[in-house]
């Protein structure tokens, strides 16, 4: 067991909770991240109907539904659902396949992924793919919100040994005020 007395200029926040593990990673890579994750951005959930989705999280819970998004090519037809206001909004994507024998299957896995504000994308996505974490097919392109976004593969391959390990994750380029935000949250 660690001591877990904090010593000058520790703040109690940044030691480890109690009977925590060290870190398994390379050692230093925090120190080298040329980005931050900032926060969550959003959660999408998947389900054969919207409009049963939609009872629960509209209906009963109040979410304000603010879009919705049609793609053929991600088999995704989804309302895009609100909690909170301003850069601490998080986005919650009701999601039903477009065709429901096809892939992407978006309702297969209730809990379809977890969105992650990342402050400097393209900078993630270079050094994550450097230490061998593995992408999905299409890059960084526009998501259905409007920014930049890009998927960490939910499996790890020989080439790509690190993956969301049964996780599909969104990364999701913060905006400037949503930057900015999480900052001076954080001073």
């Amino acid at each position: 067991m660690t001591n877990q007395t904090p010593t000058l200029g520790t703040s109690v926040s940044s030691l480890p909770p109690e009977g925590a593990q060290p870190c398994l990673g390379r050692p230093g890579a925090a120190a080298q991240r040329p980005f931050k994750v900032l926060g969550i951005q959003q959660i999408a959930i998947g389900g054969t109907s919207k409009d049963r989705l939609r009872t629960l999280w509209v209906d009963m819970l109040g979410l304000e539904v603010t879009g919705n998004f049609v793609s053929e090519r991600e088999n995704v037809d989804e309302d895009i659902c609100a909690i909170g206001s301003g850069p601490f909004k998080v986005e919650v994507d009701l999601m039903q396949p477009v065709d429901i024998e096809k892939k992407p299957a978006v309702h297969a896995t209730p809990l379809n992924h977890v969105g992650l504000w990342i402050d400097d994308l393209p900078k993630a996505v270079e050094w994550l793919t450097a230490q061998g974490v593995r992408f999905a097919p299409g890059g960084i392109r526009k998501g259905a919100a409007g920014f930049d976004i890009c998927f960490l593969h939910p499996k790890s391959n020989e080439e790509f040994p690190v993956s969301g390990e049964g996780v599909l994750i969104e990364m999701v380029q913060a905006p400037p005020e949503v930057v900015r935000a999480f900052a001076a949250l954080a001073s």
